[in-house]
C-alpha cells in the first residue's frame, strides 16, 4: 500500500533509527583503553623500572582487544541493521565496559601482580587512564543500548493501520 492509498505521509513508515551519539562515546572509550596497556601501571619502588599493563597483568591488552572486537561488531551492526544497532550486542559491550571499569578499580585500589613477587607496588597514571576509558566505554555503549532497536510500538502501529485500511476497502 502505497501513502496515496492510506492517506498517511510518505515518511510515517520510516523506520526510527538510533542515534550513533553512544556509539561515537563507546568507540573513543574503547580506543582510549586500548592506549592504556602501553602506559605505566604500577611501579615497584627501588630500582626497578614502572610496569606498563602489558607487564603487569595479560588481562589489561585482553580486555583492550575484546573491545575492539566488540567495536567492529557494533559499526558492522550500525551499517547493518534496521535501527543502527543490535541491543543484544550493546549491551554485552556495555557489561565488558563495567567490567574493564571494576577491574581498573580494583587494581587502583590494590594493585594486582605484586604480592606473589613481594613487591610493594604503587599506581601509576595508566590505572587511572583506563579507569576513565573504561568509563567512557561504558557511558558510550548505555546510550546506544538505550536508543531503539528491533520492533518497536510504531511498527506495531502502522502494521495496525495497514491492516484496518485493507479491511476497509
Amino acid at each position: 500500500m502505497t501513502a496515496e492509498h492510506t492517506g498517511a505521509s510518505p515518511t510515517a513508515h520510516a523506520p526510527r533509527r538510533a542515534k550513533t551519539t553512544g556509539l561515537i562515546v563507546a568507540a573513543i572509550g574503547i580506543v582510549l583503553f586500548n592506549i592504556a596497556p602501553f602506559l605505566n601501571w604500577v611501579n615497584p619502588g627501588g630500582d626497578s623500572d614502572p610496569r606498563s599493563g602489558y607487564e603487569t597483568d595479560s588481562l589489561v591488552p585482553f580486555i583492550a582487544y575484546l573491545g575492539v572486537g566488540l567495536l567492529i561488531a557494533m559499526i558492522y551492526a550500525a551499517a547493518r541493521a534496521r535501527r543502527r544497532q543490535h541491543r543484544g550486542l550493546t549491551l554485552v559491550s556495555m557489561a565488558v565496559g563495567i567490567a574493564a571499569t571494576l577491574q581498573c578499580l580494583a587494581f587502583a585500589i590494590d594493585p594486582m601482580g605484586g604480592l606473589e613477587r613481594g613487591d610493594d607496588l604503587s599506581v601509576e597514571f595508566g590505572v587511572w587512564f583506563a579507569l576513565i576509558s573504561a568509563l567512557i566505554w561504558t557511558i558510550g555503549s548505555a546510550l546506544l543500548a538505550k536508543e531503539i532497536e528491533g520492533d518497536d510500538d510504531e511498527r506495531t502501529d502502522s502494521h495496525t493501520r495497514d491492516s484496518e485500511t485493507v479491511r476497509n476497502h
